[in-house]
C-alpha cells in the first residue's frame, strides 16, 4: 500500500464497496409535478484507487430485482417487462473506461448497461476522504452524480397524461454514496 501527495490522504489500493454504508439511489419526475426517489438495496463492486490517480477503475453491478421505491406495486411494475424487465435482464452493471480531474473533482467515464444495452456515462466524482476505521481497516468515501435517459436503455414506455405531459419522465437522476473497505493482503 502506497500513498501519493497528489490528493491529501490518498490510498492506493483495491477497494470492495461496503454496500451497507453505501446508496444506490435514483429520481425521477412523476406527473410533470414531483419527483419519485428510490433505490437499489443490493449492489457490490471493486474500486481499483492506482498510483496515478488518472488509471483509477471501478466495476459495480447492481440487482435490478433489490429497486425499492417505497411502494411494493409501483416496484413490481417497474420490475415487468414494461420497464426494466427483471426476468430477462437481472443486473444493470457499471465498468469504468476513464478517471480525470476536474478541477478539485473528478469524472469517471465509463460503460453503463441496462436491460443489455451499453452506453457511455459520465459520472461527477466527488472524492469525500480516505481514514481508518474502528475495526484496524481503511476506508475511502466517493459521492458520484450523473443524468441518464431511459429510453436511450430501451425503457422507453411512454404514459401519457391527459391534457399532455407523462406519467414517468425520461430523464433519471443517478446519486451514489459509496464507501470501500480496503481489502488485505
Amino acid at each position: 500500500m502506497a500513498s501519493t501527495t497528489q490528493i491529501p490522504g490518498y490510498v492506493v489500493g483495491t477497494w470492495d464497496i461496503d454496500a451497507s454504508h453505501s446508496t444506490v439511489g435514483f429520481s425521477v419526475r412523476h406527473m410533470m409535478v414531483s419527483k419519485v426517489r428510490g433505490y437499489f438495496r443490493e449492489f457490490s463492486g471493486e474500486i481499483v484507487t492506482a498510483e496515478d490517480p488518472s488509471q483509477s477503475a471501478v466495476h459495480a453491478t447492481i440487482d435490478m430485482d433489490s429497486i425499492d421505491t417505497r411502494q411494493e406495486q409501483r416496484d413490481a411494475h417497474i420490475k415487468s417487462a414494461d420497464f426494466f424487465d427483471v426476468g430477462n435482464h437481472t443486473v444493470m452493471e457499471f465498468r469504468s473506461t476513464g478517471v480525470r480531474n476536474k478541477g478539485e473533482d473528478w469524472v469517471v467515464e465509463g460503460d453503463l448497461t441496462i436491460k443489455g444495452i451499453t452506453k457511455p456515462v459520465t459520472l461527477a466524482l466527488e472524492l469525500n476522504g480516505f481514514g481508518p476505521d474502528a475495526y484496524g481497516g481503511t476506508r475511502a468515501g466517493f459521492s458520484g452524480k450523473t443524468s441518464i435517459s431511459r429510453k436511450e436503455f430501451g425503457v422507453d414506455i411512454d404514459m401519457p397524461m391527459d391534457g399532455g405531459g407523462v406519467v414517468v419522465g425520461d430523464k433519471i437522476e443517478v446519486e451514489l454514496e459509496i464507501e470501500g473497505v480496503l481489502r488485505t493482503a
